[in-house]
């Protein structure tokens, strides 16, 4: 008696170009994606660089890779070395079970009691911020934007003060961002050899706050890092420590600044909207300090946050290794690929998201809720591998937005470029330049 054996599935759709080159590199191209996805539905194959990718489009395919077929990825294959060696052995590397033991012990830094202890300090950075930004009038604002969110991570996340630490500090971080588009060569006066130098010298001022934090424990996520063991007394060892708060430094102001850059832009070109998160900001008549329970009396700035992280998601793709060959959607993707998934296609994906090129926060509003669809929004991830310091970055912006909208204004600077590029997260090329100042109290 003979066995039937089930025949093989083909390749995905796509091609793969020239032998060992592959195809052009237009993977953040979102005009050629979108043709992608019209043409040959969730998933099509390329190469780059010599590289097999699966691309995965769409919000079932984010399902998949995020949460169904999750179990054939690994997010350490994926990225490129330069993020790993940058990044270091963090949670943006770790897979399975050690995965699982690290997210848990650091999450304590960001559940909501340790979220209310950081709204004090989170308002009187962003009270100072925007009392030098009036000062200054004009300005590029993601720069500041990008202080902005790295004093209030690294002050939150290591107890450093503001000034000149923070400041040094922060280009470090300008240094080690550079080195993960950069070819890795060591040489000193490359670009990735200075972000070799910057990232050891962060690492040696994150040890020296991990030692300060042991002997004098207080109230921010790393004395609540140095402190936390999981259901076995395991806690996290110096060098874990290290890694995972230069992880937390970068995520926790990058995807930020990028975000509150693109809301600045987004409402200035969309003044009805702007009108109507300052109406609602007026309404709640808020006298002195803010609290948790006024910023959760916001759905219409909320609906904005999540409008610019559709149109502007921070970050434009996410990257797997293919650990195991599987099958999705008839197609056969086989083991030692590399997976992609671009973010920006579910984001414009016209059969979720009505006029998806058009800025329009209504489209979250209960009675239109056009995101109800699993995994069409994913500018922060999703599934179990959501980004640890989601609800970190929406208090922070909150806090800055509802001054913003409460007592200042902006325009923005003519004759400059507008146009949006990663390098590494989203910005308009030139920075968006603006001219800023205090509105009138009867405005």
């Amino acid at each position: 008696m003979s066995s039937i054996t089930k025949p093989a599935r083909p390749l995905p759709p796509g091609s793969l170009g020239l032998p060992f080159i592959g195809e052009p590199p237009r993977l953040l191209d979102l005009e050629f994606l979108m043709q992608q996805y019209h043409k040959y539905g969730p998933v099509f194959k390329t190469r780059v660089l010599g590289r097999n990718i699966a691309v995965f489009m769409g919000p079932e395919a984010n399902r998949f890779v995020l949460q169904t077929g999750a179990h054939y990825f690994s997010w350490r294959d994926g990225w490129p070395p330069t993020f790993k060696e940058l990044l270091g052995e963090s949670l943006f590397v770790q897979d399975g079970a050690e995965h699982k033991q690290k997210r848990r012990l650091i999450m304590p830094a960001f559940h909501r009691q340790a979220l209310h202890h950081y709204l004090g300090t989170m308002e009187d950075i962003a009270l100072r911020y925007l009392d030098r930004w009036a000062q200054q009038g004009s300005f590029a604002w993601l720069h500041e934007n990008k202080q902005f969110t790295f004093e209030i991570a690294s002050t939150l996340l290591t107890g450093s003060a503001p000034g000149a630490d923070t400041e040094r500090l922060s280009q470090q971080f300008v240094t080690l961002t550079g080195g993960f588009i950069s070819v890795p060569l060591r040489w000193p006066w490359t670009p990735y050899g200075k972000a070799l130098r910057a990232r050891a010298a962060l690492l040696r001022y994150i040890d020296g706050a991990i030692e300060h934090r042991r002997a004098h424990p207080t109230d921010d996520a790393l004395s609540l890092l140095v402190q936390t063991r999981d259901e076995e007394g395991h806690a996290l060892t110096n060098q874990e420590l290290q890694a995972q708060t230069l992880l937390l430094l970068f995520a926790g102001h990058e995807t930020s600044a990028s975000m509150l850059t693109s809301m600045a832009l987004a409402l200035w070109q969309n003044p009805a909207a702007w009108a109507k998160a300052r109406a609602e900001q007026a309404a709640l008549n808020i006298q002195g300090r803010l609290t948790m329970e006024h910023l959760k009396d916001m759905p219409y700035l909320e609906q904005v946050l999540k409008e610019v992280e559709r149109l502007y998601p921070p970050v434009p793709a996410g990257f797997r290794g293919v650990i195991e060959t599987f099958e999705f959607n008839g197609y056969t993707i086989p083991q030692g690929w590399t997976a992609l998934y671009p973010i920006n296609v579910a984001h414009r994906d016209p059969a979720v998201y009505s006029n998806p090129e058009q800025f329009d926060p209504e489209r979250f509003s209960p009675q239109r809720s056009e995101s109800s669809v699993p995994f069409s929004l994913v500018g922060f991830g999703g599934g179990a591998r959501v980004c640890i310091g989601y609800a970190f970055a929406q208090l922070e912006m909150k806090v800055l937005a509802s001054h913003l909208l409460r007592h200042y204004t902006w325009e923005i600077v003519p004759g400059q470029n507008l146009n949006m590029i990663y390098f590494p997260t989203l910005f308009p090329r030139d920075g968006l330049k603006v001219r800023f100042a205090r509105r009138p109290p009867d405005q």
